[in-house]
C-alpha cells in the first residue's frame, strides 16, 4: 500500500473482534478509520432462533490517516430534488435549497444567540442561530439570507448552493451505516451477467463497492482485490469509470478453480456488454480492458539451491529477471555468452555469473565487462554480479545500475 492508502475488510460478526485485533497490530490503532455497517439483507430471517441478522461489517484502515483527505461522496439523488430555487448566482452556483438558521440544539452557546436586523425588526432565535455573527451577518450582505413571517412570527432560512464559489458540486459525507445494497442485488447481477444466479454463492452486489470507491479511490488510483470471488471489485470501478470519465486500475486475485470461468468471465462480460442486460451501460458495455495470467511455479531462491550447488545460469537468469522487473523471463532472449539476460519496460538486464564457486569468487563488475556490454542506450542497464570495481560516476556515465547477486549465493561465494 502507498502512504495515502485505505484497506476495507468485509466481515461478518463471528470474526469482526478478532480481525479488529490483527487490523489494529498491522497497521496501528491510530490509522483505524471507521468500522462500517453494511446493512445486507431487507427482511425475513424465519429460519433465526434469537435475533434476525440483516448486517456485516467493513473495517476501514488506512496506511497513514494523517495522509488521508476529506471524503465527500457525489450529492444524492435523492437530494437533489429539493435544489430548486434559483438566484443571480445560478450561473456559477447553481440552484439552491432553504435550510433553516435557527437550531433546536439544547448547548448553551452564548455566542449563537443574537438578534437579526431585517426591515427595523430584532429577529432573536427560540435557542439559538446555527452561525457565528460574523458568518451570519455576511450571508446577510450577500443576499443569502431568506426571511419569512407568519402569523408575527419571523423564520430565517440561508441559502444552501448546489455549488461552491468556484462552481464545484457540493458533496455529502458518507455515513457509517450502509444501505441500499443488498447481496440479493448481487446475486441477481451474477443471474444477468453469467444465466444463474446459483454460479456463485453470495456475491457482493457492485453498488457497494462503487459506494466505498466513490470517496476512497480518485481517477487514477488502483484498486486491489486479492479475493475476488465473482470480480464484483472490477465491475464497480469499470462502472465508476464509465460514469465520471475515470482512469482506476484494478488488479484481481483469485487462486479458486472458477477464477477464469467466473471471475475472468464476468469481467468480459461487463466490457463487451451484455444483450438482455436492464440497465442501459450494461447492455452495451462498460468498456475497458484487462488481462487474465495464471500463476505459474513459484519463482523461491530455495528451489533452485541444493545444499552447496550453485544455479546454472538459465536458472539464476530467469530468477533475477523477474525479482528484479516483475516481468515474464522469455528464455529465447537469454545470451549466456554476451551476459545477457533479457531486456525489461525500463532495463536491459545482464548477468555476470559462473556457476562454480572458485570461479565465482573472481567475477566482478570491471571497466572493461561494463565496455563489454555495449555503448548505453535509451534504457539503462541492471547489471547483476557479485561485486564491482566501479565507482558511482563511472556507473551513471556508462548508464548501469549495479545489483549484487542474492545473499545467499555470495554467501556461497564466500
Amino acid at each position: 500500500m502507498t502512504d495515502e492508502g485505505i484497506i476495507f475488510a468485509s466481515i461478518d460478526n463471528n470474526e469482526t473482534h478478532r480481525l479488529r485485533m490483527i487490523m489494529d497490530e498491522i497497521f496501528g490503532e491510530d490509522n483505524f478509520i471507521e468500522e462500517l455497517i453494511w446493512k445486507k439483507s431487507y427482511g425475513g430471517g424465519a429460519k433465526s432462533k434469537h435475533i434476525v441478522n440483516l448486517h456485516e461489517y467493513v473495517l476501514v484502515y488506512a496506511r497513514n490517516k494523517e495522509m488521508q483527505g476529506e471524503y465527500i461522496l457525489p450529492p444524492a439523488k435523492s437530494v437533489l430534488k429539493y435544489y430548486k430555487h434559483q438566484d443571480k448566482k445560478y450561473e456559477v452556483r447553481g440552484p439552491y435549497r432553504l435550510q433553516p438558521l435557527a437550531t433546536t440544539s439544547m448547548d448553551e452557546r452564548p455566542n449563537l444567540r443574537y438578534p437579526i436586523s431585517y426591515e427595523g425588526e430584532e429577529i432573536w432565535p427560540d435557542k439559538q442561530w446555527q452561525w457565528s455573527r460574523e458568518r451570519t451577518m455576511r450571508a446577510l450582505e450577500n443576499e443569502e439570507l431568506v426571511f419569512r413571517k407568519a402569523k408575527g412570527k419571523w423564520t430565517v432560512n440561508y441559502k444552501q448552493y448546489l455549488r461552491d464559489e468556484t462552481g464545484e458540486e457540493r458533496g455529502s459525507k458518507p455515513f457509517s451505516i450502509l444501505e441500499e445494497a443488498y447481496t440479493q442485488q448481487g446475486t441477481n447481477e451474477v443471474a444477468e451477467l453469467l444465466g444463474s444466479g446459483k454460479a456463485f454463492s453470495f456475491p457482493k452486489p457492485s453498488a457497494l463497492i462503487a459506494h466505498l470507491l466513490r470517496y476512497s479511490a480518485q481517477s487514477g488510483s488502483v484498486v486491489l482485490d486479492c479475493t475476488a470471488g465473482s470480480g464484483t471489485t472490477a465491475h464497480a470501478v469499470l462502472a465508476l469509470n464509465k460514469e465520471d470519465g475515470g482512469n482506476r486500475k484494478f488488479i484481481l486475485v483469485e487462486c479458486e478453480d472458477y477464477a477464469d470461468k467466473i471471475t475472468a468471465e464476468r469481467v468480459r462480460r461487463v466490457i463487451k456488454g451484455v444483450p438482455g442486460a436492464k440497465d442501459e451501460n450494461l447492455k452495451k458495455g462498460l468498456g475497458g480492458t484487462f488481462s487474465y495470467f495464471e500463476l505459474g511455479k513459484p519463482i523461491e531462491l530455495g528451489s533452485i539451491l541444493s545444499g552447496n550447488r550453485l544455479p546454472n545460469y538459465m536458472e539464476l537468469a530467469r530468477y533475477i529477471f523477474y525479482t528484479s522487473t516483475g516481468e515474464e523471463f522469455d528464455p529465447k532472449k537469454l545470451n549466456e555468452k554476451k551476459n545477457f539476460v533479457g531486456e525489461s519496460r525500463n532495463y536491459k538486464v545482464y548477468l555476470f555469473y559462473e556457476p562454480d564457486i572458485e570461479k565465482l569468487k573472481n567475477i566482478a563488475l570491471t571497466l572493461g565487462r561494463a565496455k563489454s556490454i555495449g555503448k548505453p542506450g535509451e534504457k539503462r542497464r541492471l547489471v547483476f554480479a557479485p561485486t564491482k570495481y566501479l565507482d558511482q560516476a563511472h556507473l551513471d556515465e556508462l548508464r548501469i545500475d549495479f545489483a549484487q547477486l542474492p545473499f545467499e549465493i555470495y554467501e556461497l561465494a564466500r
